[in-house]
């Protein structure tokens, strides 16, 4: 018996990927929805003596303590100005809860996997060392953030 073409699957192409929407420095940036936990307004964050400089604090969300992580600072982007009132969005690693501190969160995006791109060489190396690739959106660039890749300096700490 034949296989014919039309009994194959669907190709990955026609497959979509959500992303929750954020910015950091005015760049627009995507996470996996199903690796966020949580998005959070302004919090109180404590800072944590000796630890590094992308290291926020810590806060807590409903009992847990959740180490925030400032992304700009990761990100080697300047810091954002005084008064500026961020965000977080929550996720796990390791079975650990940290919160990423962005600019903004904004919404989720569904987005065609066939328009995924890898990262360009135009990319800064910092900025392609934490992104699985990205997409061109109409008159904007989604950078695609690797979370593993942002958390990865507090599995060796």
């Amino acid at each position: 018996m034949s296989t014919d073409i039309l009994d194959r699957p669907v190709a990955d192409a026609d497959q979509e990927q959500a992303f929750v929407t954020l910015t950091v420095a005015d760049q627009l940036c995507g996470v996996p929805v199903l690796g966020v936990r949580d998005i959070l307004g302004e919090q109180t964050i404590t800072r944590i003596p000796l630890s590094p400089e992308e290291i926020a604090g810590s806060l807590n969300l409903r009992g847990r303590i959740v180490t925030a992580i400032d992304l700009r600072r990761r990100l080697h982007l300047p810091s954002a100005p005084t008064g500026t009132k961020r965000m977080s969005v929550v996720a796990e690693q390791g079975g650990e809860l940290y919160a990423l501190l962005v600019d903004s969160v904004a919404e989720v995006m569904t987005l065609k996997s066939s328009a995924f791109e890898r990262n360009p060489p135009t990319l800064s190396p910092t900025w392609a060392t934490y992104s699985t690739g990205i997409y061109r959106l109409e008159n904007r660039l989604l950078v695609v953030l690797d979370v593993a890749k942002l958390l990865a300096f507090a599995e060796k700490g």
